[in-house]
């Protein structure tokens, strides 16, 4: 999908994605696509570590001391196969 618009950045951000490209030896266009999907990508640890942190006190201590992970491995390979 393309999108055509005009961008109006400030004289030293339009310098600073110029420059990037260069050292790149890429375009600015995928320079700004880069841009972009990084922060994606750190938006979605974000929100992956909040949803972490809501969890991490919903399960009783020690009540995981005594898992297999090799059985639980298994016993999930298994029931995929089904």
């Amino acid at each position: 999908m393309t999108i055509r618009k005009n961008f109006n950045f400030e004289e030293e951000t339009a310098q600073a994605i110029e420059q990037i490209a260069k050292e790149e030896g890429i375009t600015q266009t995928e320079t700004v696509k880069q841009a972009i999907e990084l922060l994606k990508r750190e938006r979605k640890r974000k929100k992956r570590l909040e949803a972490l942190e809501k969890l991490a006190g919903s399960v009783p201590p020690g009540s995981l001391v005594d898992v297999d992970v090799r059985e639980a491995r298994v016993k999930r390979a298994i029931n995929r196969a089904k």
